[in-house]
């Protein structure tokens, strides 16, 4: 199918619009914001509490980026299964305008454009990650189970900096005349605009603004071996008996929230399959079950901050090795399927990608180096005394003895000194 008729079916099938501005200049992708040299991008979190009116406001703009990002998802697949033609961001741009023009959707005109052209980059940048492999197919959005969220660029609100305390202020979003009564735990960077900032509404019913600011972070000092000029390095093995083992026999414990409140979770479920599907006690038994999960998540991710801040501290070299999670919490099938499951369920709660995480961009941050080791590196089974690989142990064996050697190792420390050896030699190779 030549352009020109691709051009065709997009005006006339798909009702995209022709492009009316700048008829002359050739239409160029558009670039996402680039940071300025020597700087981060550092996200800030923090909690407000919407007015009445607000909180409508933002009712209506969370349904319509869900809608806008549902409509382009059926857009682009229709125009290729049906008619062989690609639908790119610009043509979800002008379609958009489209929609806002009809009268069964002149509801949009109530939302910020900006926010709702985000939402269409959103779905672009789903397509890129699903055409590189990173990522499924890109699925449609669902009321109550997808987030509620919303982006604006800096087009999107208005930002006062309160000059009697440097980097805290007044934010007002786009189609709102008040700001928001946001609770300032930390303050911004003294000077900084938020290069565009997130509103979102988690299941508990909490309201959250995340701003996205560009910062000069200072790189920590050099942690070196004690009377030596060695940079000081770690291994960082996970486990579930301790959440994180160093190559010096520290260890973390696992807080195992899921299961302190597991009593708890049974019993609020117990109690909301005994309301009626659409009673209000129902929806407040849901809100409880919520409020429980979203302590559970802030206490997890606390302590995995303040984990990750001190390792990154204390060391100048971590090594990590690069678990498949994914592959590790494969479905529990025939025999043994409950003590499967119950693994699954201890390596969701331990959050081992998200500590893997932190580690990253923290390590870039503060000037640390993080070097990943192959996942199937037998950290677990090679002596770290005379580098003799046994055969495989069961994960109940917590200690075993060297046949080689006859040294004995306790499992999770010998992996973080085999995990600190072999990062070694990949930094030095």
């Amino acid at each position: 199918m030549g352009e020109t008729e691709a051009e065709r079916v997009k005006r006339e099938v798909l009702g995209i619009g022709d492009r009316q501005k700048h008829h002359t200049r050739k239409a160029t992708p558009l670039k996402s914001h680039a940071k300025a040299p020597d700087t981060q991008h550092r996200l800030y979190r923090f909690r407000f509490y919407p007015t009445e009116a607000q909180a409508e406001q933002l009712e209506r703009t969370f349904g319509a980026c869900r809608w806008v990002y549902n409509e382009g998802l059926a857009l682009r697949s229709g125009a290729w299964e049906r008619h062989r033609v690609n639908v790119g961001f610009a043509e979800t741009c002008r379609a958009l305008t489209g929609w806002k023009r009809r009268e069964e959707t002149a509801w949009l005109r109530d939302v910020s454009s900006t926010v709702l052209q985000q939402s269409l980059r959103h779905l672009d940048q789903a397509y890129g990650r699903f055409f590189k492999g990173e990522a499924r197919y890109p699925r449609r959005k669902k009321k109550g189970r997808s987030r509620d969220s919303a982006t604006y660029v800096r087009t999107g609100f208005k930002w006062v900096e309160d000059r009697g305390q440097p980097g805290t202020g007044l934010i007002t979003l786009a189609k709102q005349s008040v700001p928001l009564d946001i609770r300032w735990s930390r303050a911004l960077p003294a000077g900084e605009v938020p290069v565009r900032l997130s509103v979102t509404r988690d299941r508990a019913d909490r309201y959250f603004v995340s701003m996205l600011v560009e910062e000069r972070i200072a790189p920590l000092p050099v942690v070196l071996v004690p009377e030596t000029t060695e940079p000081k390095a770690t291994g960082v093995d996970v486990g579930l008996a301790s959440l994180v083992i160093l190559d010096d026999g520290t260890k973390f414990d696992h807080p195992r929230l899921l299961k302190r409140y597991a009593e708890k979770l049974a019993q609020l479920q117990r109690e909301l399959h005994r309301k009626v599907r659409g009673s209000k006690n129902r929806q407040k038994v849901r809100e409880k079950i919520a409020r429980l999960y979203a302590l559970i998540s802030d206490v997890r991710r606390d302590m995995l901050n303040q984990l990750t801040t001190r390792l990154v501290r204390e060391n100048q070299v971590l090594v990590v090795e690069d678990l498949s999670v994914r592959t590790l919490m494969r479905a529990a099938r025939g025999k043994g399927r409950r003590r499967k499951a119950k693994l699954n369920q201890a390596i969701v709660d331990a959050s081992w990608g998200e500590l893997v995480r932190q580690l990253r961009y923290k390590c870039k941050w503060y000037g640390r180096t993080l070097v990943v080791v192959d996942r199937f590196f037998p950290s677990t089974r090679r002596c770290s005394a005379c580098h003799v690989v046994g055969p495989r142990m069961d994960v109940s064996v917590r200690r075993w003895t060297c046949a080689e050697c006859g040294a004995l190792h306790d499992r999770d420390v010998n992996a973080a000194v085999n995990l600190r050896d072999e990062g070694l030699r990949l930094l030095v190779a």
